[in-house]
């Protein structure tokens, strides 16, 4: 999808109308690839030799639909390339494109060292290696989804509770999003989502189900907020294109915004896909990364408190350990659905993608700790404040702005000051300056399907404050360059005009004196 194409002018409601027909949603958006920034090697006669083999394979083995032909990996692929290391490569590429949580490793550490039976690979945990080795129910275990259940309780300050009857395993919320869209959708029929939203979500939910994904557009006119006028455009141009919108499906709190909905804006959402009986999908993967403690409220405290407020079988909520925790590794996803029958399916389709029990042992042993995890999500919470907090601050003296939030491992980042003009091609222009010449992989907005041009993600979480210092120089250094160029631009263009001034000045006197000037007819002396 082309994000250019998707939007055209802006209605009186402040929203931009959305022409689906000009829409192509059999591919994920494909700005510039990756070899146009020139880091890629000459195509191999290996991979020449498995293109000619494609067509002995599947259409969705040899499809794009995986989604990385976006910017959003082909940034990836640079660091990749050349990484930053303050003594090997400290003018390498600095990773700054992935939603890592690496802050408070040293907490999991200390508890690991702490707690050696955890592991069945340990002297102290060795006794249970039989019983955790043989084959396991894809149910899961059930002391690891009953921590699970808790965990999700704790970091939403046990304002819900969740049902462990009610967790399915997958693996991670990759997983857990394909196998929702699995059991929600047919292929031709879609989701709606907001703008901006997770590049990955083109290849999780659409690649191998065939479901489409809609954008309901939002920006900047509104801070980027979902608004019911949105929502229902998107939802009308879908029913004028024949397509059939199976669910809506938010990110709570926001990747790439780091901002969260408050109870009104949560409550519209269920009664708008009540009204239209469609489902809900919230991935709320982010819940224990909002550093104001008691202010994110999770869909499940809506259906707690509005009990009546919609059809409950319609909600599903996919969670994971790769954020709060900083476990992206262990492959850790959960379905939380309110409907029994998706459960029953989901659960089926999970032998797909479970979790090793190995993983589900030391996870669950850890998740019982309760003053581990008291701490470790107060812990977290205030380092990645502390860091949102010092890395915004610090780019605000240079005079590049961020939108306002508390939420998620990174922020979204305004420099649309920056562009040559307003549009997605001058984006990914500015964008390979960042990469080639500042030399960090920040995602421009583009790839998160986003409206406007000139917005980026920063990831802040994945790590240490000596990186973190020698991006924000770089930054600065190249904010400063900017700046000293604006004004020998200025100058010499304030020289130009004021030469300019002075020599039509000299030409206006040389014209006054001149001999066919009117001052110098012989009618005018006659009357002085």
């Amino acid at each position: 999808m082309v994000v250019g194409d998707a939007v055209g002018r802006e209605r009186d409601s402040g929203i931009p109308h959305i022409d689906y027909q000009r829409m192509n949603f059999s591919q994920p958006q494909t700005p510039p690839s990756f070899n146009d920034l020139h880091f890629s090697p000459s195509i191999s006669k290996m991979e020449l030799a498995l293109n000619n083999s494609n067509k002995f394979l599947s259409k969705i083995a040899t499809n794009d639909g995986h989604g990385e032909n976006s910017p959003y990996f082909d940034g990836w692929k640079a660091y990749d390339t050349n990484p930053y290391h303050p003594q090997n490569n400290p003018t390498g590429v600095i990773q700054m494109g992935l939603a890592e949580n690496k802050l408070c490793f040293d907490l999991i550490q200390e508890w690991i060292e702490k707690h050696p039976e955890a592991s069945i690979c340990t002297p102290e945990g060795g006794f249970d290696f039989k019983e955790i080795a043989i084959f396991q129910d894809y149910h899961g275990l059930p002391m690891f989804r009953a921590a699970i259940a808790n965990f999700m309780s704790r970091v939403r300050g046990n304002h819900v509770r969740f049902d462990p009857d009610r967790i399915v395993m997958s693996g991670g919320a990759t997983g857990a999003h394909e196998t929702v869209a699995f059991c929600l959708a047919n292929p031709g029929e879609a989701f709606l989502v907001p703008t901006p939203y997770y590049p990955g979500f083109d290849r999780d939910l659409r690649w191998r189900t065939g479901v489409q994904l809609l954008p309901v557009v939002c920006g900047s006119w509104n801070n980027f907020e979902v608004s019911l006028g949105a929502l229902e455009e998107a939802y009308e141009k879908a029913k004028e294109s024949n397509i059939k919108v199976k669910g809506l499906l938010i990110t709570n709190p926001s990747n790439p915004l780091g901002t969260f909905f408050d109870k009104e804006t949560l409550k519209t959402l269920v009664s708008f896909i009540n009204e239209k009986n469609i489902h809900l999908i919230c991935d709320e993967i982010y819940a224990g990364t909002v550093t104001k403690d008691n202010e994110f409220i999770s869909i499940a405290e809506i259906l707690e408190e509005f009990p009546t407020i919609c059809n409950q079988n319609l909600i599903h909520i996919v969670y994971s350990l790769s954020k709060d925790m900083g476990f992206p590794g262990f492959r850790i996803g959960i379905i939380y659905s309110y409907n029994d029958t998706v459960v029953s399916i989901a659960r089926k389709m999970s032998s797909f993608g479970l979790v090793s029990t190995q993983t589900q042992h030391m996870i669950a042993t850890m998740l019982s700790d309760d003053d581990f995890v008291e701490n470790f999500i107060h812990e977290s919470r205030k380092r990645l404040a502390h860091r949102h907090d010092s890395f915004t601050r610090d780019l605000a003296q240079v005079g590049i702005a961020s939108l306002q939030s508390n939420a998620g491992l990174f922020f979204w980042m305004d420099l649309r000051r920056f562009l040559k003009e307003p549009t997605f091609d001058a984006e990914m222009t500015f964008w390979r300056v960042i990469i080639n010449e500042i030399k960090l992989n920040v995602s421009p907005g583009s790839s998160f399907h986003c409206s406007e041009p000139g917005w980026f993600r920063v990831c802040f979480a994945n790590m240490d404050d000596e990186t973190v210092t020698v991006a924000l120089r770089r930054i600065k250094s190249f904010v400063l360059k900017n700046k000293l160029i604006e004004i020998k631009t200025k100058s010499k263009k304030q020289c130009w005009q004021n030469n300019l001034h002075l020599k039509l000045s000299s030409r206006r006197l040389e014209d006054i004196m001149s001999p066919h000037s009117p001052l110098n007819s012989p009618l005018l002396r006659a009357q002085t």
